[in-house]
């Protein structure tokens, strides 16, 4: 399909997915790494300059998302706005992980009353772990920390983007 200025597919009646002016541009941001077993958070800086790992939520198999643990970390950190990433495939299309996001973000949005935008997180679990790899270190056992790492990239590549500095 053809691709169309605003960022959407031809055909497609979703939002597009780039950052826009809907979280506010002063206060916390809260990013989530969308998985079927976890969900990293991060938190950004109240200036959205800086984006760090927060925590990562687990969901046990066959349960639903923990949504009262994420809405429990937006409150207790006064979160201003949220960013889901957006799990496309390598084609950059949409299957069942990118609409079970998006499902999520609509959720998110309804029970926080927080703006929420979604982000293309293609590969951001994959970079980080390539960067601990190339600093000498290991992902073994520490799924929990490599979930956070990048739900923290997800978001300072949402920040950087709104700011006009992403490379």
């Amino acid at each position: 399909m053809d691709g169309l200025p605003d960022g959407r597919r031809a055909g497609d009646d979703q939002p597009p997915i780039r950052p826009s002016a809907h979280p506010p541009g002063l206060g916390r941001l809260l990013g989530v790494d969308w998985g079927e077993r976890r969900i990293g958070l991060a938190l950004s800086d109240e200036s959205q300059t800086l984006a760090q790992p927060l925590t990562t939520l687990t969901r046990r198999t066959g349960k639903r998302f923990p949504m009262k643990d994420l809405l429990d970390q937006v409150a207790r950190h006064a979160v201003t706005g949220v960013v889901v990433g957006l799990p496309l495939d390598a084609a950059g299309e949409e299957g069942e992980p990118a609409r079970a996001a998006r499902s999520l973000a609509e959720d998110i949005a309804r029970r926080s009353g927080r703006p929420v935008e979604l982000m293309d997180e293609r590969f951001t679990t994959a970079r980080v772990r390539q960067a601990v790899h190339e600093m000498g270190g290991t992902t073994r056992g520490r799924a929990a920390d490599v979930d956070a790492l990048a739900a923290a990239l997800l978001l300072q590549h949402f920040l950087d983007r709104r700011r006009g500095t992403a490379l």
